[in-house]
């Protein structure tokens, strides 16, 4: 009599692993996601390397503004161009081999900047950690959408966000704590440690998180290297991130000055709105992860940017008091942030309408180079409206990049 077919439990186990749309156990879903999250508020504080130790740089090197801040076109230049090509990798070698090598360039790049003697060592250490901060979103997302079930991808994909924030907060306060303590050597040395925990942490989870690199080779086969490019949700994607992060730039960049003008705001306080956006945005990232389950995310996206951008020319039309300045802050962040989560579930959505899970790598690089692109741009295209002193200018100017950053959310969910 024969025996009843069934399903091998390596195929069980392996459809648990891939995770996207498998139910794989929490507390194993809770391990990758704090993990990945981690290796990202990593990578975000490396995006901060260099910035709050400007102030110790300048009169060491005899560096003007202009000169110092190259340093950064440098690292986004870096980062963009590396993250596309990072997603090839990806798929190459798999996500984890590719991490462990961000991370080693982060470490190089915090001990590199300690012992810097000349300007040519400051822009060593920027293309170094925009190198290693290049493979992080194409590798990070790819581990989440193949071992996080489906279920659970949008609280990934806030956790994501939300340790993003965290990193930023953390780089300027310890690094210039340790700067004014000590010297800026020191703290270029401290960032370079931070790297350690990270690297220890991946390696040690190595059998969790490795993606491998031959996992869906015969999917990928039956795709061309760069069948991708010819899919138009895919550019749209780019834009849609081109788009939000050259208004989110405007607003990080100078978004202090401009309240200063407009509303005749202290230096603190101005200061405090742009710090209340950035954690009113975190909340949004939080509290998104929830919303972005209900599927809808195009539809999510939309009246979630339309909101904040209503807010922005709000602020634009000087009608309100100074002392709404900051709630209104809050909002615009608070809105944006929301649609955090959604987003990276439509790129998903794009990524996996027809290459399934074959090129994650390659869709996660070039798509998330738009975000380099768009912070790279975004002091060009809205310096001049400031030196012109045309404040309200860039916050309509915001507005419309958001309102723009709607309709290809839309479109995307149309076509993917």
């Amino acid at each position: 009599m024969a025996l009843p077919h069934r399903t091998a439990p390596t195929t069980m186990t392996t459809q648990i692993l891939q995770g996207a749309d498998g139910n794989a156990p929490a507390h194993d879903d809770a391990r990758v996601i704090a993990l990945i999250g981690f290796a990202h508020g990593i990578s975000h504080f490396f995006h901060l390397l260099l910035p709050p130790l400007f102030p110790w740089l300048m009169p060491e090197f005899g560096l003007s503004f202009i000169e110092i801040g190259a340093t950064m076109t440098v690292f986004f230049v870096v980062s963009g161009v590396g993250q596309a090509m990072a997603g090839f990798a990806v798929d190459r070698f798999g996500a984890l081999n590719v991490l462990l090598f961000g991370i080693a360039c982060f470490l190089l790049a915090g001990v590199g900047l300690s012992m810097a003697t000349g300007t040519t060592a400051l822009f060593a250490a920027a293309a170094l950690a925009g190198l290693g901060n290049s493979v992080f979103h194409p590798a990070d997302f790819t581990v989440l959408n193949r071992h996080v079930s489906h279920p659970r991808l949008g609280h990934a994909f806030s956790v994501h966000g939300l340790s993003g924030n965290l990193g930023w907060a953390v780089a300027p306060l310890l690094l210039t704590t340790i700067a004014a303590a000590a010297n800026w050597r020191m703290a270029a040395l401290v960032a370079a440690l931070v790297a350690l925990p990270a690297m220890y942490l991946l390696w040690r989870n190595r059998a969790l998180l490795d993606t491998g690199h031959a996992a869906h080779a015969t999917k990928a086969a039956t795709h061309g290297t760069f069948d991708f490019l010819k899919v138009g949700a895919v550019w749209l994607c780019f834009l849609f991130f081109l788009l939000i992060t050259t208004a989110f730039g405007a607003i990080q960049n100078f978004a202090t000055p401009i309240l200063q003008n407009l509303y005749g705001l202290p230096l603190a306080v101005a200061a405090g709105a742009l710090s209340t956006y950035l954690l009113a945005g975190a909340g949004g990232i939080l509290i998104g992860g929830f919303l972005a389950q209900k599927k809808a995310n195009d539809r999510l996206i939309a009246v979630v940017l339309t909101i904040a951008a209503l807010l922005a020319v709000v602020l634009a039309l000087e009608v309100v008091p100074g002392w709404a300045v900051l709630p209104l802050m809050a909002g615009i962040g608070f809105f944006t942030g929301l649609a955090g989560p959604s987003r990276d579930l439509l790129v998903r959505k794009a990524a996996t309408a027809r290459f399934g899970q074959a090129a994650y790598g390659r869709i996660y690089g070039f798509v998330y180079s738009g975000l380099d692109t768009g912070l790279a741009i975004s002091p060009l295209v809205f310096g001049g409206y400031m030196d012109h002193r045309q404040f309200a200018t860039v916050l309509i100017g915001i507005a419309l990049l958001q309102g723009a950053a709607i309709l290809t959310a839309l479109k995307v969910g149309r076509e993917a």
